[in-house]
């Protein structure tokens, strides 16, 4: 088994709205995978198929090596946070997951384990309704890490979170993930997934726009390289140049942007020289993430 998740045509129908359509994509076992779309998209139909919540209208999939259709040969490895994690406010947040390890039939021994996993151990004798946003959704991946899952299943994990609780949960799944877990997680937060995510999947009104490697998607896409005369004078001049050499150039704020790869920039460098330029700046960027997605998606 290479896969914690794979999906070959997969399809969810309500009435006449097609929630998710002839979906197809995989995630390795043991890699964080960013699951990527506008509201709307399909995430949340295709998690509750993942699930075995909802039973899909047409195509197949399976998880952790067992079929969709059979949801209760795998789900005891899966652990999910779907929708915002709930819990008993009275209760401290020790207290909460007693209940649910009792529940589940989980060791007790866990619960302190996992309070200190996501660093809640000096928080575990305090009453949920105390806890911080940030606080309850680290509970809350706590919860779902009682059955020591294989596969963790994280639905808009960083909702509402201020920037040090974003990173607190970035900093748990990146460690979870080291530790062999396969994290599947749907966000909107780009940037996050992008410091994270080693594979991507993503939607857009129900299709997969593309299934594969984050780095693989963020190379497929035109490279830029920024450069600034350290004269405002010669800034025509220079581009002149550069459209005579052919390159694809537009202006912005003071610089020249160009349409080229990292190692094109000593050839841009020595065309200035040659023109009597000096550069104060050439510098390579590449779209980020949140860029590219929105090229694709035409947001």
């Amino acid at each position: 088994m290479t896969t914690a998740i794979s999906v070959t045509d997969l399809s969810k129908i309500y009435g006449e709205r097609e929630a998710l359509s002839h979906a197809t994509f995989e995630v390795p076992l043991g890699s964080v995978c960013g699951f990527v779309g506008p509201n709307g998209s399909g995430k949340t139909t295709t998690i509750r198929m993942l699930l075995g919540l909802i039973t899909p209208t047409g195509g197949t999939g399976s998880v952790l090596g067992e079929s969709i259709a059979q949801p209760e040969r795998y789900l005891p490895r899966v652990g999910a946070m779907i929708e915002g994690p709930a819990f008993y406010p009275a209760l401290s947040g020790s207290e909460n997951l007693r209940v649910l390890a009792s529940l589940g039939g989980f060791p007790q021994a866990r619960v302190d384990e996992l309070l200190e996993r996501v660093g809640l151990h000096d928080r575990g004798g305090s009453k949920y309704k105390t806890y911080s946003l940030g606080m309850k959704q680290r509970l809350g991946i706590a919860a779902a890490l009682l059955p020591q899952p294989k596969l963790l299943v994280l639905d808009e994990p960083t909702n509402g979170l201020d920037p040090s609780g974003i990173q607190e949960v970035r900093n748990l799944i990146k460690d979870l993930a080291a530790d062999g877990t396969s994290v599947f997680v749907s966000s909107h937060l780009l940037s996050e997934l992008e410091m994270i995510a080693e594979h991507l999947v993503m939607l857009r009104q129900g299709k997969v726009l593309f299934s594969g490697r984050t780095q693989d998607l963020l190379k497929s896409q035109s490279a830029m390289l920024i450069a600034k005369p350290e004269f405002a004078v010669d800034l025509n001049a220079f581009v002149s140049v550069l459209t005579q050499a052919e390159y694809d150039v537009t202006i912005e704020d003071g610089s020249v942007n160009i349409v080229a790869d990292a190692d094109v920039a000593p050839t841009i460098n020595r065309l200035a020289f040659e023109a009597g330029i000096t550069l104060a700046l050439l510098t390579a960027v590449r779209p980020t993430l949140e860029e590219t997605f929105f090229e694709m998606t035409g947001e």
